[in-house]
């Protein structure tokens, strides 16, 4: 394996940790908040410099320098490869948004040490390829809810019920894979554990309810930073799609696509903002898994491409509802509030991220829903349909909070209710990843398309594809042909000889070659 040139991945998981001491030692909440807005700057940092030093490797893989952890976990204990890479910069990314747009009166209620544990568990998770180490780390990311939840004195039960569930559930089905030893189909109910404790942590109906509850009961920061990075997606990429047969990821895509159309369908009926937001998330995270679960380069392809679009565009659309709620309040959707000439940069920031998340044309989730919708209806052409169907609601429901919230009356205050600096630096940063990546989107779609083949290299062998390194691959003349009408001519074509190989990669311009 590969060495970067530095220990990236160790620093970046470390930085957080050692941060914590920094600000315990500290009792001015505005002292807390700049020591933990330079950890999140350093450890964003870190990521970025991990990203771009694996980029310039050109390999799928590749472990830290000098590699400290690894020699008593394990090689695969931290790691960075295709599928991990951009996301590693866009979780840092997404606490450091959220350290930033925290405004002076939300201080002192921000739990900073809980959040940088939290980035800390998190890029562990997305560095571990070990089985049980991410299934550890998944149990332990579900800590500061949980503890947030008992501090505001709200009831615990929903969310350590489900929590619990999952957890015994995964580790119950993965400690049957390993009783069962390798072999070429692992029984029904240990890929049935699997399936259920995946799909408890997606949210997926009818275990859905822990994430309303959610949201609802914690802040909202906590609750964005918990379900944004879509560790469930996660770990279905690392534990169910290397062992499970094709009838275990067609059952989960079923399960996703019924959730998809289902959280559409409420996020236009919910009176709340948060109940809103909640399922809107619901239903887009959903799509991700359907996408993955299709197992066709062109299906996996978009549905790691949704992947990064939705955590981008959707931790905007929550940073935005956030900064709302600290004016205001909780937002009704009963009324309208004509916020717009009070604060028209967040209104703009509001409707960008919002049609983002749902493939809107020139933003980065575009080429995505493009690939999943082409991916899908090539295996069933029903799914494409119900995926098209759930993405329709999901913009109708956007527009309708949109016009609730920011037009229809005219609002009195008191006090200026503008961006700050703060939310305007957040506001922009996502505006031009969003407006970028829709843009630009060959690199970021030729990444995607080389971990969704090498992904598939990594399965194993069952009777249910019996060489699944291959299967779907002559799809690969679907997804070209998608990616040259989508991309406005990119190089995008593969030469017969590396048809079935694994040298198929990304080239400078965006194709494969």
């Amino acid at each position: 394996m590969s060495e970067l040139q530095l220990p990236w991945l160790e620093l970046a998981i470390l930085t957080p940790l050692v941060g914590m001491l920094a600000v315990f030692l500290v009792r001015d909440p505005e002292a807390a908040r700049e020591r933990t807005l330079i950890v999140a700057t350093l450890t964003f940092a870190c990521t970025v410099g991990a990203w771009l030093d694996f980029t310039n490797m050109h390999d799928f893989e590749a472990h830290d320098h000098w590699d400290f952890i690894s020699r008593w976990l394990g090689p695969d204990a931290v790691v960075i490869d295709e599928l991990s890479a951009p996301l590693l910069p866009l979780a840092a990314l997404l606490f450091l948004l959220t350290v930033v747009s925290t405004l002076r009166t939300k201080v002192r209620r921000f739990p900073f040490l809980w959040t940088l544990f939290s980035e800390a568990v998190l890029l562990a998770l997305l560095s571990c390829r070990e089985p049980w180490g991410v299934i550890g780390l998944a149990a332990l990311q579900s800590a500061p809810p949980y503890f947030e939840l008992r501090a505001r004195g709200r009831s615990t039960r929903v969310f350590a019920v489900h929590m619990g569930l999952f957890m015994a559930m995964l580790i119950g089905g993965w400690a049957m894979i390993n009783a069962e030893g390798p072999k070429s189909e692992h029984s029904i109910w240990a890929i049935g554990l699997l399936i259920g404790a995946i799909l408890i942590r997606s949210g997926s109906v009818p275990v859905h309810c822990w994430m309303t509850d959610l949201f609802e009961n914690c802040s909202f920061a906590t609750a964005l930073l918990y379900v944004t990075p879509m560790a469930g997606a996660y770990a279905a990429v690392r534990l169910v799609l290397p062992i499970s047969p094709d009838w275990a990821l067609q059952s989960i895509a079923v399960v996703s696509l019924i959730t998809a159309v289902y959280a559409a369908g409420m996020a236009l009926v919910q009176r709340e903002a948060r109940r809103f937001f909640a399922y809107l998330f619901l239903s887009n995270s959903s799509l991700v898994l359907v996408g993955l679960e299709v197992a066709t380069p062109t299906g996996l392809t978009g549905g790691l491409c949704v992947w990064l679009s939705v955590g981008m565009s959707l931790a905007g659309f929550g940073l935005t509802l956030r900064s709302l709620e600290s004016r205001t309040g909780r937002m009704s959707l009963e009324k309208y509030h004509g916020l717009y000439d009070h604060m028209p940069s967040l209104a703009a920031f509001f409707l960008l991220t919002g049609l983002a998340s749902i493939g809107f044309p020139g933003t980065i989730g575009f080429v995505g829903a493009e690939l999943l919708v082409e991916g899908a209806v090539g295996v069933y052409p029903i799914v494409g349909t119900l995926v098209v169907i759930a993405a329709a609601l999901n913009g109708i429901a956007v527009m309708h909070a949109y016009f609730r919230l920011f037009t229809g009356a005219e609002h009195q205050a008191s006090i200026s209710l503008r961006a700050r600096w703060p939310e305007r630096i957040a506001v922009l940063t996502l505006s031009v990843l969003i407006l970028g990546g829709g843009l630009w989107p060959q690199p970021g779609v030729a990444s995607r398309y080389h971990a969704a083949t090498e992904l598939m290299a990594r399965r194993e062998v069952t009777p249910a594809h019996p060489h699944s390194s291959h299967a779907g691959l002559p799809e690969e003349g679907l997804f070209v042909r998608v990616a040259e009408s989508v991309l406005g001519g990119a190089e995008a074509s593969l030469h017969p000889a590396d048809t079935h190989g694994d040298d198929a990669r990304p080239t400078s311009a965006g194709g494969v070659r």
